[in-house]
């Protein structure tokens, strides 16, 4: 057997298990938090942005922190997210700075970060190449989208610092070149709230109506001095260039100097290398303008001039040509001269003919007047009416004669057609009464009076036959001296149900008063 090693108490952790106390994890954790808290406590640490996923449903931040050699997890709350001014993005170098902790419920350590901040100019260039490559292939850099710039805007609205230099020098030279009502929105141009500012304000001039109170800007100007790449920050914000990409009036951009571009340039639908330049490139030269107009109006004279001119000498041309009016009117004035004379002859002559058959007419109504026409029909009346007086007492003679004998004919007639009526009806009451006598001795109310019953169903039709009755069915029973309800019974067990004999009966002849049922 090998020899047995000794072991010590203090490496033998048999031996330790029974002197040291009992703690919980949680007690271990918590420990383990303290002393993490307590020895680093705020830390700055550079490293590169990894699974970056966006803000949580709660509004909290969580992704790593990570370089070549190593990697931790790193959290926002929603508070301080919401206040950063370099927003975290996947791939971005940033320098976080915040407190160390650890999270027991995962047994792992974190970073709760209180700022960030880029790595560097070579970041933010990094960061702002991105961001323009991204906006860019959304469309919102596209030319063709971009709109031209008014003419002479009759109000231009600008935003930027209201302390600044900038504005002076774009009201001055918007009073040296052409006076314009300018509406200034201010705002911050450099910090954390410039991006929010500025594109609320091109939100806010978009928003106001043609009509309203305050007139709605023709062109804007969005302006700032110069500066580092960190003050002109703001500027390559999101917000502001999707602001100046979905702007209805359209935008200048004049920020920094000319060797300064911002992402806002892009999307502008000018750029002005400075803020003087964007109040000269929103409004004409109003001195050039007048001179312009001075040029022009000279010239449409002269043109007047020369239009008159060679108007005046092709009138003259084409008068030579046409020769003098008399005589081209000579020949017409004497055509209408001789059409005149003849409608004057013809008008006599017309008037002539009329008034000879005017005077033959009055002659023959002379002779033919309405008097002489009257006499003599009232004459013709009188004759006619002399005529028709013994004509009538002529007819009444012979209408009186013919009256008599056709009164005696016509009494003589009445008195047959009286004695053949009454013999008529003699002869049909006679028959009705044979009928009558027929019926009653044929009719079931006379087999009813024998004792005979007439049976019915519950619908008024009739049975006939024991074969088609139901037991407990209820039915009628007519009687010569009225109707009686009646049930029929089961038949006994045991007893057979045979039909009474039949006796012989002629079935009498159909009744004139219609269907009179079976009889039993």
């Amino acid at each position: 057997m090998p020899p047995r090693q000794k072991t010590s108490p203090e490496s033998d952790p048999a031996s330790l298990s029974g002197n040291a106390p009992e703690i919980s994890v949680t007690e271990l954790a918590g420990a383990i938090k303290r002393t993490v808290e307590d020895r680093f406590g705020f830390v700055r640490v550079r490293g590169e942005i990894s699974n970056y996923r966006g803000p949580h449903s709660s509004g909290h931040v969580y992704f790593c922190l990570k370089d070549a050699g190593a990697r931790i997890d790193a959290v926002i709350w929603k508070g301080t997210f919401a206040r950063l001014k370099t927003r975290p993005e996947e791939g971005l170098e940033v320098v976080a700075t915040g407190k160390l902790t650890t999270f027991p419920g995962k047994s792992s350590y974190q970073i709760v970060i209180e700022a960030l901040e880029p790595a560097g100019i070579g970041a933010l260039m990094a960061l702002l190449d991105e961001r323009r490559k991204r906006l860019a292939a959304e469309g919102l850099f596209d030319e063709g989208r971009k709109r031209p710039l008014p003419f002479l805007p009759r109000t231009i609205g600008v935003v930027t610092s209201p302390t600044g230099a900038v504005i002076r020098d774009i009201l001055h030279r918007l009073n040296d070149r052409f006076p314009r009502r300018v509406l200034l929105w201010p705002v911050r141009v450099q910090g954390e709230s410039c991006a929010a500012e500025v594109a609320a304000a091109i939100e806010g001039f978009n928003r106001l109506g043609q009509d309203g109170p305050i007139p709605r800007p023709d062109v804007l100007i969005v302006a700032r001095g110069g500066g580092s790449l960190e003050d002109l920050w703001g500027f390559n914000e999101e917000i502001v260039v999707r602001a100046a990409a979905a702007s209805e009036i359209p935008v200048i951009s004049a920020v920094g100097h000319e060797t300064d571009t911002t992402l806002i340039d892009f999307a502008a639908d000018l750029r002005a290398p400075t803020p003087t330049a964007a109040a000269e490139k929103a409004v004409p030269v109003r001195m050039e303008l007048i001179e312009q107009n001075a040029v022009l109006s000279r010239r449409l004279a002269g043109a007047e001039r020369r239009l008159l001119d060679a108007l005046a000498a092709r009138l003259s041309a084409n008068s030579r040509l046409l020769g003098a009016p008399d005589k081209a009117l000579a020949v017409p004035r004497q055509r209408r001269d001789f059409v005149l004379e003849r409608l004057r002859a013809a008008i006599r002559s017309g008037l002539d003919k009329r008034r000879l058959r005017l005077s033959r007419a009055a002659h023959t109504l002379a002779r033919h007047s309405p008097q002489a026409e009257l006499a003599r029909a009232s004459e013709r009346i009188k004759g006619l009416s002399t005529r028709l007086r013994q004509g009538l007492l002529a007819r009444a003679a012979v209408a009186r004669h013919e009256d008599a004998v056709l009164k005696g004919r016509l009494e003589t007639a009445e008195r047959r057609l009286k004695r053949a009526v009454a013999e008529f009806i003699r002869e049909k009451r006679g028959g009705v009464a044979q009928l009558e006598q027929l019926r009653r001795s044929l009719g079931h109310d006379a087999v009813l009076a024998r004792g005979f019953a007439l049976i019915r169903d519950e619908s008024g039709g009739v049975i006939d036959a024991a074969a088609k009755v139901r037991p407990g069915q209820e039915m009628t029973a007519q009687f010569f001296d009225g109707v009686v309800s009646v049930r029929a019974k089961e038949a006994s067990s045991g007893e057979e149900k045979r039909p009474a004999p039949a006796k012989p009966r002629r079935r009498p002849p159909a009744s004139p008063g219609g269907d009179q049922g079976s009889l039993f």
